[in-house]
């Protein structure tokens, strides 16, 4: 199996059990080849996980990960948060984030840019809202899927 394979079967292993756990897996990620192989489970929750979440859940996967056998050889099981700068992927990443600032790749250039930065407003299944702030005015705009090629949530500091 590739990496994207296993990758695919740790999913299908983990995501009941951290649903369980009250926990959301968020993404699993593989790297390295024969016993230097690692696999990275990546959770959430409302809130953020902490460390002893993590614990658990690495606790609960690695029986069950054995059980299942996805990797036919040893390797490094790694249980963390995706972290403030962790890629939005899917309608549910971007409706977790509703409100706050994003930073957006898009898929073409739209007004001389290839980024653009704005407060999420609105999220479906069709695309989503921003308000881009321009000077002391606000300004919305609406993007279909098919425009984003990423994005992140940017990070803000309180005053």
């Amino acid at each position: 199996m590739d990496s994207a394979q296993v990758a695919q079967r740790v999913q299908e292993v983990a995501a009941p059990i951290l649903w369980a756990m009250g926990l959301e897996l968020i993404d699993v990620t593989c790297s390295g080849q024969g016993q230097r192989t690692i696999v990275r489970v990546y959770i959430d929750k409302p809130g953020g996980v902490s460390l002893h979440d993590c614990e658990q859940a690495h606790m609960s996967l690695g029986p069950a990960l054995d059980v299942a056998d996805p990797i036919p050889h040893a390797y490094t099981l790694e249980v963390s948060s995706p972290g403030l700068d962790r890629p939005l992927k899917t309608l549910a990443d971007y409706q977790r984030v509703m409100g706050r600032l994003v930073n957006l790749k898009l898929a073409q250039v739209r007004e001389g840019q290839w980024r653009v930065v704005g407060r999420l407003t609105a999220v479906d299944e069709q695309g989503l809202s921003l308000t881009l702030r321009e000077g002391k005015t606000d300004r919305s705009i609406q993007l279909g899927w098919e425009a984003i090629a990423g994005g992140r949530l940017e990070v803000e500091f309180s005053k």
